[in-house]
C-alpha cells in the first residue's frame, strides 16, 4: 500500500476553534487554534470557525475525528472546560438549553443535530468548551479563560498525537 493509501485509510483529523476574537472570551476557541497550528501531527487540518453549522459542517464532514472548540457560557468556574463526545453511531446528543448561548441564530448544538440529520457528523465529535464571562466587544480575553485555552492546548497536543500515531 501507498503512503497516500495508508494516510486515507487513518481519515482526516480536524481541530476547529470556533469564536469571534473581537468580542472577549468568546476568541478562546480562535486562540486555541492559531496556539495548536504547528504543533500537532502532519496532516492534521487546524481551521478557525465563526461557528455558523454550514461552515461547521463543511469543515468536519467526511473527517474521522473532529475537535471543536469553543467558549461557552456555562455554569461554574470562568475558565472550567467541559468536554462533550458523539460518536456518529452512539447516538449520543447534546444536553437541551432553554436559552440561546451564541451570538448566531443556530449555535453549535443546533449544527451538531443538523449534521446527524443530513448524515454529515464525522466518526467522532469532540465538542470542548470553555466558560467565559465576559463577551462584549472589544475585551480581551479573561486571564482565566487564556489560561484555560493554554491547558488545553497542551492536553490536545498530546491527545491528538496519540490519535494520529
Amino acid at each position: 500500500m501507498s503512503l497516500d493509501g495508508e494516510a486515507a485509510d487513518l481519515g482526516r483529523v480536524v481541530v476547529i476553534g470556533v469564536g469571534n476574537p473581537f468580542r472577549g472570551d468568546d476568541g478562546a476557541g480562535v486562540e486555541a487554534a492559531r496556539l495548536l497550528r504547528g504543533r500537532l501531527p502532519n496532516g492534521v487540518e487546524v481551521m478557525e470557525q465563526d461557528g455558523e453549522p454550514a461552515g461547521l459542517l463543511d469543515a468536519w464532514h467526511d473527517a474521522r475525528i473532529a475537535y471543536v472548540i469553543d467558549a461557552v457560557r456555562a455554569d461554574g468556574l470562568v475558565g472550567e472546560i467541559h468536554r462533550v463526545q458523539i460518536d456518529r453511531t452512539a447516538g449520543t446528543t447534546l444536553p437541551a438549553s432553554p436559552r440561546r448561548d451564541s451570538s448566531h441564530a443556530l449555535g453549535l448544538g443546533d449544527a451538531v443535530e443538523l449534521a446527524r440529520i443530513l448524515d454529515r457528523l464525522p466518526g467522532r465529535l469532540v465538542l470542548l468548551g470553555i466558560a467565559g464571562a465576559h463577551f462584549e466587544a472589544g475585551d480581551a480575553l479573561s486571564n482565566r479563560v487564556h489560561a484555560a485555552v493554554e491547558q488545553l492546548v497542551e492536553a490536545l497536543v498530546e491527545e491528538v498525537s496519540a490519535a494520529c500515531a
